[in-house]
């Protein structure tokens, strides 16, 4: 993190390895969560659909031993060759093409789905991979309206088929380990306030040309290409910053919080990117959760000094988990506690990368076993935990309704923007 200093960032890291200490966190976290295969009855057989950013970053990190990845569906036919070229590097079999998703689901012999299609789609295909038979693992957010979560939810448990949600802090080995082994065992005390920051410096409009000259989205629903290419920048397809990014760190929040948020109070604008876009681009709420509790979050996208992070305050101790890879540990009061620190020089943000895992998430000094460059991707753990979850019955470590308290929380926070008042969640 850019606002500690090293001799505070040796501290912390050093602090939160030994307040793990002969637990099964720290083993757990020593190992890097790896997860073995192949599992009884083979890989899965499975198709993805919607290749784009996020997409290409779930083709990328699927293990053969867990999935047989047999076809793949886009609108957009120029999306095909990097995925392609992925399955080809690591030995796999071609994935077959479809441009229409339904087709896919009629011509193939698939029991599970990746879905990674703009927010505005995700309720529409996934009730209908699980209506055809088919286990889902869907990109956060999990849909755009409430009622899209309940419908995705219902059908889900009505054909009895796993439905999970790309919330990948959940497969983290360092969020795991933070969990298990500090946040159950009540070492910072009682918490009752946490700070979720994502801070960037650049636009998020994306640049691209159209697959051909003459290339026709409306059958898709958008009614030119920029409408495509730049889907999160309207509400028609989007929840903006709150789905794409607050979404996961609202969730990691549940998650360590043990509750959802009960009220939020928010507020935002189009104040930097005057360029069309109906989105806001700069965000701010405080989430109030049970017990007394709150949670701030900000997302900006005029500074990226402070990148991304999650801090929970205890009585007794503070943890800070920053850009999803590191984790320090300072006791309350204690020696070297960070407070009007010295800065460290940024090393900036990349803004055109995956919402979810942008390309420099894994950068940065290893602070923690198993976490950093070379370590584990969460990602390829969610893959294949879903995988052992249909197969073997291991538990998903989301789970749908975790998506559906996330998604509420966060459609309501982009409402009171809206509104200019706090509302109930």
């Amino acid at each position: 993190m850019t606002f500690l200093t090293p001799d505070q960032k040796d501290l912390g890291r050093r602090n939160f390895l030994r307040a793990l200490a002969g637990t099964p966190a720290l083993a757990a976290l020593g190992a890097a969560a790896a997860m073995k295969g192949p599992l009884r009855g083979g890989p899965v057989r499975m198709g993805i659909i919607g290749v784009g950013g996020q997409g290409r970053a779930l083709v990328n990190n699927v293990d053969p031993a867990y999935a047989d990845l047999r076809a793949m569906a886009d609108i957009n036919p120029a999306r095909f060759k990097e995925p392609d070229e992925m399955i080809a590097k690591r030995g796999a079999p071609p994935a077959r093409h479809y441009a229409e998703w339904k087709e896919m689901l009629q011509k193939e012999d698939l029991e599970a789905v990746m879905i990674a299609v703009p927010l505005w789609a995700h309720a529409d295909v996934a009730v209908a991979c699980l209506e055809a038979g088919k286990h889902v693992l869907c990109e956060k957010m999990m849909a755009w309206d409430v009622a899209g979560c309940e419908r995705m939810l219902q059908a889900s448990e009505k054909n009895d088929r796993l439905l999970e949600i790309g919330y990948q802090r959940r497969y983290n080995p360092v969020y795991q380990a933070a969990y298990d082994g500090i946040i159950k065992t009540g070492q910072l005390g009682d918490v009752y306030h946490a700070r979720l920051v994502w801070h960037r410096n650049g636009n998020w409009r994306r640049k691209g040309e159209p697959p051909s000259p003459d290339y026709d989205p409306s059958p898709w629903g958008y009614p030119t290409w920029e409408h495509l290419l730049n889907w999160r920048l309207y509400w028609k397809y989007s929840k903006g910053l709150y789905a794409e990014l607050a979404s996961h760190q609202v969730n990691a929040s549940n998650w360590f919080f043990g509750s959802s948020p009960e009220a939020v109070m928010s507020s935002g604008g189009v104040d930097r990117f005057k360029d069309g876009r109906e989105v806001y681009d700069h965000i701010y709420s405080t989430f109030e959760y049970p017990g007394g509790r709150t949670a701030t979050y900000s997302s900006i996208e005029s500074n990226a000094f402070e990148e991304r992070y999650e801090i929970f305050f205890g009585t007794k101790a503070t943890l800070l988990i920053a850009h999803e890879s590191e984790a320090f540990m300072y006791a309350e009061g204690g020696e070297a506690n960070p407070t009007g620190v010295q800065v460290t020089p940024s090393v900036g943000a990349v803004v055109d990368a995956s919402e979810t895992r942008p390309a420099n998430a894994a950068g940065g000094p290893t602070s923690v076993p198993g976490t950093g460059e070379g370590g584990p991707s969460p990602t390829k753990n969610e893959i294949s935990g879903f995988c052992a979850a249909i197969r073997v019955r291991k538990p998903l470590m989301c789970g749908a309704r975790s998506g559906v308290d996330s998604a509420r929380a966060c459609i309501r926070a982009n409402e009171a923007v809206e509104k200019k008042t706090r509302l109930t969640v």
